[in-house]
């Protein structure tokens, strides 16, 4: 069956980790759902870095974190914060392309 992550989360943000990581936060509406997603992998190093055209290796770590019904993604920033040429001092606007995430389980 064919997922909208929009469809399963309840919170899909994005926010600093430090001047060089951003983190994404990914919490679910429901346990069972968040318990599917964590167990399928569909969310992982790989398809995380192709859904944000980075490589592989700057995906830095994908946590699954039951009590919050999370899933926790920290990657390298393209351009340390605050840096010439960045264009989002706090990473508060880099989940959208997780608002298009699709996946089948």
């Amino acid at each position: 069956m064919n997922y909208k992550l929009v469809d399963l989360a309840e919170i899909i943000r994005s926010k600093n980790s430090g001047p060089y990581e951003i983190t994404f936060d990914i919490i679910f509406k429901d346990e069972k759902m968040f318990r599917e997603v964590a167990a399928s992998g569909v969310i992982n190093p790989d398809s995380f870095a192709g859904l944000y055209h980075t490589e592989r290796e700057k995906v830095l770590s994908v946590v699954n974190f039951p009590p919050a019904k999370a899933i926790k993604i920290t990657i390298a920033r393209p351009i340390a914060s605050g840096s010439l040429g960045e264009t989002d001092v706090y990473g508060a606007q880099q989940h959208g392309p997780l608002l298009g995430f699709t996946f089948d389980m």
